[in-house]
């Protein structure tokens, strides 16, 4: 359990309107004007503030929720490519081509990679995709889950058929599309990257069990060195956790979550999820989803050096609060007496002042396996021990805390069989991370959830998949997954995906203890009625689902200026992003 930043503590401006007149309810969680703004996050009614379903400001132009933007970035979307393909995955992650000017997107149950070309980053055109299943003829594979590129070299991780047999990356040139080679990786790659100066490729292996859980493999990272070039097959090493298998209770007892069926190792347990690599290319950093933990990985030897647990979230605490219930009515952001768990999704690195750290988006995860293993639980199904929660019954309202999903896998301390402590599913928000020591530095407390419910008012905590509003409070919020970090000017900047809300949250974090809210875009229209089986409501529905975001450089980008790139899972749509530099005031 951590304290509340110093950001957070900066939430106490209290807004209060009266859900009969049809506004928010937030409870202590909006900001007192600390960015430079005027107080009260854009009280003009621009942005649905006025009870509306957030159908203006579609595109974010008016910066930080209805005012000027500060001095620093400004982002809009600039160009957008739609395969029309809805909630199949069509579009998920990102990787762009400096050389060619193509960004390469994943078409995950396609088993392919689309090939845009962005020379006129707002017309993005199709010209060809990259048939991933025809990597290995000889093989059973799957779907296509990560690209990435370097130096002109394309990688792409792919799952084999089924999930539990090592998979592979496939490398291609990035200006002829030609398959260079493929190696054996791990069961389930999840994502690829290169190491900074593109010696390494990684593949952080998932390692899922089966859907019934009889074959459960093992997670790992799979360290790729490509120095020497394709003349010859490269040669792979892996990073197993065997060596933390005999540690189990003593990672159980720090608060890494290890729990899968049939008494599973901590090798099996453990799932990479997704990497951030050091500057020097030294390190690795991976996420541990389901178990709330990231790993260290030593380059070098191809050894995991650490499992650090990431800690609780209090949502007891102000500046921690959230919206737990889809039947209330209401907006209601408030305390409770309940923790998050972190579980990171998406993870990058950088340094400030000569340190490096590592900032997560905290999506969150359960695991659902049938009669095997099924996590989830709505707290009105459980029993809450008297002493912990004496007003139990009021909690498990529906309006209340009964229809928060939360973990059945953690909070009977006393081991009698109720529970003493309830553990929500993510943190629903992104934190900072200092990569040393593992502490933790900064969290946006309740700042996504109160930014996005400034801004679309009674669409608030929509699902990607339908509007309607207040339909995701009671699991996971907006839903952080994603994140990509850029440099401007000397300034860092973090762009976090919401997957369920949509849009892109944007955060100077250049001082990484106080980060600065920039921007938040959303080309998303609520007011359109959409199920994904008419392509024109589709295409006027927006952007849904970010996934993968990758940053381009101005002296990389086809415009001379930074660009976001952003894979939409949902709506099967990639958007191109222009990023301005703002004039100081």
């Amino acid at each position: 359990m951590y304290p509340p930043s110093s950001a957070s503590r900066k939430l106490q401006l209290n807004l209060l309107l009266s859900a009969a007149a049809g506004a928010l309810l937030l409870a202590g969680c909006v900001s007192d004007g600390a960015e430079g703004h005027d107080g009260e996050d854009g009280h003009d009614g621009q942005n649905g503030q006025n009870g509306g379903d957030g159908t203006d400001g579609m595109d974010g132009m008016d910066g930080a929720d209805g005012h000027s933007p500060s001095a620093g970035i400004f982002v809009r979307e600039l160009g957008r490519y739609e395969t029309g393909v809805f909630n199949k995955s069509a579009a998920e992650i990102v990787a762009f081509d400096p050389g060619s000017k193509r960004a390469f997107v994943v078409n995950a149950l396609a088993s392919r990679v689309d090939v845009l070309d962005l020379s006129t980053p707002a017309t993005p055109t199709l010209v060809d995709s990259i048939d991933a299943a025809a990597a290995a003829p000889a093989r059973m594979l799957g779907a296509a889950n990560s690209v990435s590129i370097h130096g002109g070299v394309i990688a792409i991780a792919i799952e084999a058929d089924p999930k539990t047999d090592p998979g592979l990356v496939a490398f291609y040139d990035a200006a002829t599309l030609a398959l260079r080679t493929t190696v054996d990786v791990g069961a389930l790659p999840d994502m690829v990257t290169f190491t900074p100066d593109g010696r390494y490729v990684l593949t952080a292996n998932e390692g899922e069990p089966s859907a019934d859980y009889a074959v459960d493999p093992e997670g790992s990272v799979s360290i790729i060195d490509i120095s020497a070039g394709f003349g010859t097959p490269p040669p792979v090493r892996h990073a197993t956790f065997t060596a933390f298998n005999e540690r189990r209770d003593a990672l159980r007892a720090a608060g890494v979550r290890i729990f899968g069926a049939h008494d599973a190792s901590v090798a099996q347990d453990v799932e990479p999820e997704y990497i951030a690599v050091a500057k020097d290319g030294s390190t690795a950093w991976v996420t541990l989803q389901e178990n709330d933990a990231i790993a260290v990985v030593d380059l070098a030897t191809a050894t995991v050096t650490d499992v650090r647990p990431l800690g609780f979230k209090n949502h007891a605490i102000p500046g921690n609060e959230l919206d737990a219930s889809d039947q209330d009515g209401a907006i209601a952001i408030r305390t409770w007496p309940i923790f998050g768990m972190y579980q990171p999704d998406g993870i990058a690195s950088y340094q400030a002042a000569g340190a490096t750290y590592l900032v997560t988006a905290n999506e969150g995860d359960g695991r659902d396996y049938g009669t095997a293993l099924k996590e989830e639980a709505r707290i009105k199904d459980l029993t809450l021990d008297p002493i912990a929660f004496p007003d139990g019954a009021t909690l498990k309202r529906p309006e209340q805390l009964g229809r928060l999903t939360v973990t059945s896998k953690l909070g009977d301390t006393d081991g009698d069989g109720d529970f003493d402590r309830l553990y929500a599913l993510g943190g629903r928000s992104f934190s900072i991370w200092d990569a040393a020591t593992g502490g933790l530095v900064y969290d946006s407390g309740n700042e996504l959830e109160v930014r996005t419910a400034v801004r679309f008012g009674t669409a608030f905590n929509s699902d990607s998949t339908a509007n309607g509003g207040d339909n995701r409070s009671d699991n996971k919020g907006p839903e952080p997954e994603g994140v990509a970090l850029g440099t401007i000017d000397g300034s860092t900047y973090a762009f976090i995906g919401l997957e369920r809300m949509s849009g892109i949250v944007v955060y100077d974090v250049t001082l990484p203890e106080s980060p600065r809210f920039i921007q938040y875009v959303n080309p998303r229209h609520f007011g359109v009625a959409f199920d994904g089986n008419n392509p024109t409501q589709l295409s006027a529905a927006g952007d849904l689902g970010p996934e993968g975001l990758a940053f381009v450089a101005a002296d990389k980008s086809p415009t001379g200026k930074p660009m976001l790139l952003v894979g939409n899972e949902v709506s099967g749509s990639t958007g191109v992003y222009e990023i301005a530099r703002l004039p100081e005031e």
